[in-house]
């Protein structure tokens, strides 16, 4: 993983970073490659509460990309936090768990990913990809790992 740092006012500067990349709407692969614990401020639809931040690296014939998405913890968003958990195998239909957050990182799943549009303060129409739904493993088990037993 790359090593990442502050800058300095005087440093060099020549990585325009990566493409940004849209994928059309469908269903892909994602492995969990990064996850943030954070803070949601509230709102008019979800009070304050703690929020996982999880980032989903999904390939597609356009190129790779990575989708920041947000998991709210609050039993109004449970349901959401059950389908994230199944969808990386960590959890069957139905099951009562408690969640594992040190195991995210590397999980693989499926989902199906869309396109929301939003319009900036400038009026411009923008577009990001976005998770609209995590599908449940086939066999529901959890993929090996290699290293791990």
């Amino acid at each position: 993983m790359e090593e990442y740092r502050e800058l300095d006012w005087d440093d060099q500067i020549e990585d325009d970073g990566p493409e940004f990349i849209i994928l059309p709407p469908g269903d892909y692969d994602f492995e969990v490659t990064d996850f943030e614990r954070g803070r949601h401020q509230g709102s008019d639809n979800l009070p304050p509460c703690n929020k996982a931040i999880v980032y989903l690296r999904i390939e597609g014939k356009e190129g790779a990309t990575t989708i920041k998405h947000q998991l709210f913890l609050h039993t109004k968003t449970e349901g959401l936090l059950c389908a994230f958990f199944t969808g990386i195998g960590q959890r069957k239909k139905g099951e009562r768990i408690t969640m594992n957050w040190d195991k995210v990182i590397g999980a693989t799943g499926r989902a199906k990913i869309g396109i929301r549009k939003w319009t900036n303060d400038k009026g411009e129409t923008l577009e990001f990809n976005e998770v609209k739904r995590f599908y449940e493993p086939e066999d529901n088990t959890p993929k090996f790992k290699p290293g791990e037993f």
